[in-house]
């Protein structure tokens, strides 16, 4: 049975860019980028190519490119740095739980609300500033359950203008929607490699010009002293491989196209099963996640009726792998937080793969409400 793999908000694929830039990278023995002997000066020179590649990626300066080992530790890295200019966070209710839980371990924070689409009022989130002691306003880009893009522009402004620090969560967006650091204006922003064919473990601060943060990780001047520990070469030019591959021949706008049509397509026919609803903004949403409440049936074994048919999705909390929790980000809109799915492709994604979960979607879910005497 061929496999259809949909679960690429959770991992991507590794693109063969970034497998070949790693192979060589091993192949040719590089040395440590912090040495100066011929080896480490060669790694070095080819770490900061690949800053370079990241940074035109996302509209930043390479300097304002910092390194990480994911998304996660870059979040933790932005909420360490602001508390230390604050005792108090703000941060919307369906932010990932990496930011909700560091930003609770950090000190105080207040969560702010969204309506049913999941997008937040920008006049709420001014207004649980607290002057002298907010240090940080915490909002993603764009949702990593339903896909929903918050309004940036009309918090991020405010907020600078207050000499309140921004981070943004772009983990799910970068690679998916075009993304200038630089327009946006925000202080920090916080990206994956994984979730658009770069390697696993590798991510990126971006830190804006002049601004200066304690560092998480201490213990050597790496990163221009902005993160100790030594670099991860070959991640790092994969990252930098699987950047430039989207910024060849608009390929970020033609996957991005392409997967917004893949999206439309599930919610129109998936829809059209009854008790079945696209939750989410259904047009200013990141172009490769659609998120399905199904009523009727529990989630579980609709991923395993999906799973046995060859195709992979998700359900529930995003963080969640051994159980199916409910979902805090549909709890927070007011929806039924049991039983979602979420539908999310990327560069690999074929019509061959929407085309096996139409076909097995309605099956699926028509034969678990049969054995459920509905």
């Amino acid at each position: 049975m061929s496999r259809h793999y949909l679960d690429h908000a959770s991992t991507s694929p590794l693109r063969p860019e970034a497998r070949q830039a790693i192979v060589d990278a091993y192949d040719r023995g590089l040395g440590d980028p912090a040495r100066i002997h011929t080896e480490g000066m060669e790694a070095r020179a080819l770490v900061e190519q690949a800053r370079e590649q990241v940074a035109m990626l996302v509209g930043a300066r390479s300097r304002e490119v910092v390194f990480t080992s994911g998304a996660t530790e870059s979040i933790a890295a932005a909420v360490w740095g602001a508390s230390r200019r604050g005792s108090h966070q703000v941060l919307t209710a369906v932010e990932h739980s990496a930011v909700r839980e560091q930003a609770e371990r950090a000190g105080e924070v207040t969560v702010v609300g969204v309506d049913r689409l999941g997008r937040v009022d920008p006049a709420e989130v001014l207004g649980a500033i607290r002057p002298g002691a907010t240090s940080v306003v915490h909002v993603q880009w764009g949702n990593h359950e339903v896909g929903t893009r918050q309004p940036l522009a009309d918090i991020v402004h405010p907020c600078r203008d207050q000499g309140v620090l921004v981070h943004v969560d772009a983990a799910q967006a970068v690679g998916h929607d075009p993304i200038s650091f630089a327009d946006l204006g925000a202080d920090l922003v916080s990206v994956s490699a994984h979730k658009f064919g770069g390697p696993a473990g590798m991510g990126a601060l971006l830190v804006r010009r002049g601004l200066r943060l304690e560092p998480l990780l201490l213990g050597g001047d790496q990163e221009r002293a902005r993160r100790g520990g030594h670099e991860n070469t070959p991640a790092i030019l994969g990252f930098g491989a699987a950047a430039t591959a989207l910024l060849d021949a608009d390929r970020l706008g033609i996957e991005s196209t392409s997967n917004r049509r893949q999206t439309e397509r599930v919610v129109e026919v998936a829809t059209q099963i009854d008790g079945v609803e696209a939750l989410g903004d259904p047009n200013d949403r990141l172009p490769h996640i659609v998120c399905l409440g199904i009523a009727g049936v529990e989630p579980q074994p609709v991923l395993i009726g999906l799973d046995r048919a060859g195709v992979s999705v998700h359900s529930g909390s995003s963080c969640s792998s051994e159980s199916i929790e409910p979902s805090p980000v549909l709890e927070a809109m007011g929806v039924d937080a049991q039983r979602s799915l979420r539908i999310s492709v990327g560069w690999s994604t074929t019509d061959a793969d929407i085309d096996a979960l139409l076909d097995a979607l309605p099956r699926v879910v028509a034969d678990l409400r049969r054995l459920a005497g509905r």
